[in-house]
């Protein structure tokens, strides 16, 4: 693929190494920075023969087969009606729009143009996430109950995450726009979201954002989303996923305890790994950053997907249905009470209610729970399916 990079920052970066290394097929051809000295420095660093200060020129060159936008959040629908003006395919780093009202009409500009359109969200791209949800998928926890997503670290990199004008929001949009879509994809990405209870605090950073937060998702079959993120974390990188089902539980840690362990004085360190606060002490190295992330999956899928002209597994309708659950977590945040979840577009289940959890055990009773206990007894407990009543049977 040639593709036109929007953005010379930290995730364009991130972006390049991974488009440019993994298939080592595809290249960069075009450059745009808002900047004419970053344009050139990046640019120089990748190899890429054209760079410029104005987005349309980097998007509408003949040799551009695909955009990928790493940019601030209030840049990302201009990027993509420019895409969409120039019937050039595009891939755009989360979260889509800074709220649900611009992530739709994003969502129906691509669609309106007919073009290819993927949503960048690298963590249901990782190994560690992509093995836990073949195993979820193909019924090894049961019915999915509760699952829970953390992504706590000090603070993003650039100036403008932390100004609320161009990001949209704080923690919440920048970090909950990927537990969103890791629980609900444990959950199933066809059961729609409702409502939403969330916390959230301004606790530590002079802004006017919120850099702390949590949040309950509760979706129609009664099944749990729940996010926990922070820009107030020390320490590092935190990734964390929880799943929990009838039939068992996965405990997923992606990246602050990776396996790889040093100490060091500091005399001779280096990049340990994103987020890392210190060079010195106990460290916690990743071994290879792009593929624990996410990247490397990624971009396969999406090219893959662009290739054999199918959708990729994250589209902008992905993103939309995340900004509408983010929305609704703003609007609880302030009311303190579940508010809905408001879904102009829906395209998966509709009115799937609880499924039936109650396990027979015999013809008058239900099965609460069976166990062995310490001193060698097999043990059941029971509830009668007439009078309700609870009892035990000590079997052995």
């Amino acid at each position: 693929m040639k593709i036109a990079m929007l953005g010379s920052g930290f995730i364009g970066r991130f972006y390049a190494d991974s488009l440019q290394g993994y298939r080592s097929k595809d290249k960069i051809v075009t450059i745009y920075s808002r900047r004419e000295e970053s344009a050139q420095k990046f640019a120089k660093d990748y190899n890429v023969p054209f760079s410029t200060t104005v987005m349309e020129e980097a998007i509408n060159r003949p040799e551009v087969e695909v955009v990928c936008i790493s940019l601030p959040n209030n840049l990302h629908e201009e990027a993509v009606n420019l895409c969409c003006k120039h019937k050039k395919a595009v891939i755009t780093t989360k979260p889509l729009g800074r709220n649900a009202e611009e992530a739709k009409r994003m969502l129906q500009a691509v669609e309106k143009a007919g073009i290819f359109n993927g949503y960048l969200e690298d963590l249901v791209y990782t190994p560690k996430f992509i093995k836990a949800h073949e195993s979820v998928k193909n019924g090894a926890l049961g019915r999915i109950l509760w699952a829970k997503s953390r992504e706590t670290h000090p603070g993003p990199h650039s100036d403008w995450f932390w100004d609320i004008e161009q990001a949209g929001g704080g923690c919440i949009l920048d970090l909950g726009c990927h537990c969103v879509e890791i629980t609900r994809s444990y959950i199933g990405k066809d059961i729609k979201p409702v409502e939403v209870m969330c916390w959230a605090d301004t606790q530590v950073k002079p802004i006017d954002a919120e850099d702390h937060a949590i949040g309950l998702v509760k979706y129609e079959n009664g099944a749990i989303g729940q996010f926990e993120v922070s820009w107030t974390f020390r320490g590092g990188l935190d990734l964390r996923d929880e799943v929990m089902g009838t039939e068992g539980t996965i405990w997923v840690n992606s990246f602050l305890r990776t396996g790889f362990e040093m100490f060091t004085t500091g005399k001779a360190a280096n990049y340990v790994a994103e987020k890392a606060e210190s060079d010195k002490g106990w460290l916690f190295p990743v071994g290879d950053e792009l593929n624990e992330l996410g990247y490397n999956h990624m971009f396969m899928d999406m090219f893959n997907a662009m290739e054999q002209g199918t959708q990729p597994k994250e589209t902008f309708y992905d993103g939309y249905v995340v900004n509408a659950v983010l929305d609704a977590a703003y609007k609880s945040a302030k009311s303190k009470q579940w508010e809905p979840v408001k879904l102009d577009i829906w395209r998966g289940r509709v009115g799937v209610s609880k499924d039936a959890h109650l396990q027979e055990y015999d013809a008058d009773h239900y099965l609460v729970k069976e166990e062995v206990t310490h001193y060698g007894a097999k043990k059941v407990i029971l509830k009668n399916k007439k009078t309700g009543k609870i009892s035990e049977q000590v079997l052995s």
